[in-house]
């Protein structure tokens, strides 16, 4: 076990009492929910996939709190990634680095305690639910698997928690650690060269915030990229769930994650990849615990039927996706769907597709506040003839099927807005991405 003075050291590495925090680019929308969720004394969840920005998340809480007028000193930050605790990530430690800030630092009053990766601690639930019982601690977590929440937290803390969804960079939050904003309209379609170029470079290189760093170093890109593949496989999977068959996960998730926007079904999968039912099922649910892919249900008004129809798959992150294709495979369209899908579910809609009784398909049934308000279709272009037709047809079937009244129904594409005949919305994506 450490002693006190060795993890003081490495706590004086990961704290500000005795230096400035470091420069961050805000990410406004996710602060303030967190900002909002903390007033209400809960313990604070932050989850997402790896390195998608949540431990700066946690900097930029701290900012806030000292902005406010909390001394730094009641502040204490640990970095469960922190190799110096490997061969100590019991729960007993988080005791002792609790006794060490107290000994050490000695806070004045109630401390913000901020557990980054905590997941690598067996158990911590049980201390955290500790710690709030005893309203000893403001505390925020965060962990690069959900099933920290389904079943741990779940269990433990019941409903003392409170959580925030994280994900990669969204387009416009892309620009902004780029330096661009666009405020208005007019900015908007004087900027629009750079805004088509900056969208460019967001589908090849995704939105994993310190891959923006190396834009113009692009073999140092990818090995970042690849880096973080192979982290979320080894640590936030095979060491999570004790797997041995590494050359069959890696291979799966290559194939979801680079045929982006695709149906799959356990069967189909069983088959494809020669493995067993369970094997498959259990793959699956694991990239979708590690936040590695995304999935969404066919949508229907029986619970049972939605989840007896394939799924279809998304990638977390375009990056990811790029890492693992062939070249010149033609996927914009594909990847397209994949940037609204991860912008419908920042701005809190449930997302689920549907196809109708003569197999058309709607990409996305949109859901808030247990009502469907919107239908989307995704697309490059509608000036193709064929493909209008394609998707246009859907909305009317989708609506007579699901009995919906008074729905808004939009394209998404390259084209230029405009509200067609039917009552359709045409939206140019980029509008959509950056004034939405």
């Amino acid at each position: 076990m450490l002693i006190k003075t060795q993890l003081f050291e490495i706590l004086l590495d990961w704290n500000y009492w005795d230096k400035e925090f470091p420069k961050t680019t805000p990410r406004k929308s996710y602060e303030k929910q967190i900002e909002r969720l903390s007033q209400t004394d809960e313990v604070v969840v932050i989850k997402g996939v790896r390195r998608c920005g949540k431990s700066t998340l946690l900097v930029n809480e701290m900012k806030r709190l000292v902005a406010s007028g909390v001394a730094k000193e009641r502040l204490l930050f640990v970095n469960f990634e922190d190799v110096r605790l490997i061969g100590h990530l019991g729960v007993e430690l988080l005791g002792l680095i609790k006794d060490t800030y107290m000994e050490f630092v000695n806070p004045q009053d109630k401390p913000y305690i901020f557990l980054d990766e905590v997941q690598n601690i067996e158990h911590w639930e049980k201390w955290v639910n500790m710690e709030y019982e005893l309203k000893k601690s403001h505390i925020y977590v965060t962990g690069s698997n959900s099933s920290m929440l389904s079943s741990e937290i779940g269990t433990a803390l019941g409903g003392r928690y409170v959580s925030v969804d994280v994900y990669p960079l969204s387009f416009k939050e892309f620009l902004l650690f780029k330096g661009v904003e666009i405020k208005n309209r007019m900015e908007l379609v004087s900027q629009k060269n750079l805004l088509n170029r900056e969208f460019r470079a967001f589908i090849s290189e995704g939105g994993f915030p310190k891959s923006i760093e190396y834009s113009h170093d692009k073999l140092m890109q990818k090995e970042l990229i690849e880096g973080y593949f192979n982290s979320i496989l080894l640590k936030d999977i095979v060491a999570r769930f004790k797997l041995k068959n590494f050359k069959t996960l890696e291979d799966l998730s290559a194939s979801i994650l680079s045929n982006t926007a695709t149906y799959h079904t356990i069967n189909k999968l069983k088959n494809t990849f020669s493995i067993s039912y369970d094997m498959a099922r259990d793959y699956m649910e694991y990239f979708e615990k590690a936040y590695m892919i995304l999935a969404i249900n066919k949508f229907d008004y029986s619970l049972k039927k939605q989840q007896a129809n394939a799924r279809k798959y998304y990638s977390i992150d375009l990056g990811l996706s790029n890492l693992l294709r062939v070249p010149n495979v033609k996927t914009k369209g594909h990847d397209l769907e994949s940037v609204v899908l991860l912008e419908l579910l920042r701005r809190g809609y449930k997302v689920y597709y549907h196809k109708t009784k003569g197999d058309l398909e709607c990409d996305f049934v949109v859901e808030k506040n247990r009502e469907i308000v919107e239908l989307i279709q995704v697309t490059v272009t509608l000036q193709n003839e064929k493909t209008r037709k394609r998707e246009l047809a859907p909305f009317s079937k989708v609506t007579d099927e699901l009995n919906l009244k008074d729905v808004k129904m939009t394209v998404l594409c390259e084209d230029s807005s405009e509200v067609l005949d039917s009552g359709v919305e045409v939206v140019n994506v980029l509008e959509w991405l950056v004034m939405g």
